[in-house]
């Protein structure tokens, strides 16, 4: 089943779209974004198989979009849905999977599906399922940069964010609680140390215990551990040592 992610600026048009992509049996979750801008914020919090994007929207365009797309890790399909005809080599040349006129048939936009369908089956069979680096859009400035899972350290609870802590020193507030970050993360080796912090484990440098209160070196920094936590970091770190404890 796929997970899909509707984006067009024209509410009615969004609506239909959706509840079309909703009719079909290969699609499974369908969420939605009025522009460029709340598609990247939605993707900061999950990865979508396939974007259904139009293309002439205020702010980032559908084509521009596309671009900032197709440097994901692991990018989605993507198929334009437009009432124009005159991007179609460009999107193509952006490797998007269908162009699809509007106003929209049934049986067309099946067919997009089909073939999202296929570029997607296709791309976890190249890749397979084990060792996907998950890429995260930042904002800083107005500025939209991507970092990469492995390049986070740690990470911080900011109120109801969190606050990515990369090896280079750097730092990138992300519109994501900690607890969802913990949940999607802990397949790739982030465990939380302190109400207030998650972990790689690959980053840690040092474990020391001073009066019974245990901290963690990563780098030039140095956070706690929670008593809650000591038991089952120190048996983590144990195992990915190879030791026996």
């Amino acid at each position: 089943m796929l997970s899909v992610l509707a984006v067009d600026d024209e509410p009615p048009a969004l609506a239909e779209l959706a509840f079309l992509l909703e009719q079909n049996e290969h699609v499974g979750q369908v969420l939605t974004a009025g522009d460029g801008a709340g598609a990247l914020r939605l993707l900061e919090q999950q990865h979508v198989d396939t974007v259904f994007l139009d293309i002439r929207m205020p702010g980032l365009s559908g084509l521009d979009l596309a671009r900032v797309l197709a440097r994901f890790r692991r990018p989605p399909a993507v198929v334009f849905v437009t009432a124009y005809d005159d991007h179609a080599v460009t999107a193509f040349d952006l490797h998007a999977v269908d162009y699809v006129m509007k106003p929209y048939r049934r049986e067309r936009l099946f067919e997009a599906i089909r073939r999202a369908t296929d570029a997607v089956d296709g791309a976890r069979s190249s890749a397979g399922d084990d060792g996907d680096d998950e890429t995260i859009s930042v904002e800083l400035g107005g500025v939209t940069r991507f970092i990469r899972r492995s390049e986070v350290a740690y990470v911080s609870a900011q109120g109801d964010y969190a606050r990515l802590h990369t090896a280079d020193g750097g730092s990138h507030l992300l519109r994501v609680p900690l607890a969802t970050l913990e949940d999607r993360w802990a397949p790739a080796g982030f465990v939380r140390i302190h109400r207030s912090y998650l972990v790689a484990l690959t980053s840690i440098e040092e474990l020391r215990a001073d009066a019974g209160r245990y901290t963690v070196v990563i780098g030039d920094t140095t956070l706690p551990v929670s008593r809650r936590h000591t038991r089952d970091l120190r048996d983590r770190l144990v195992r990915r040592a190879g030791g026996t404890g």
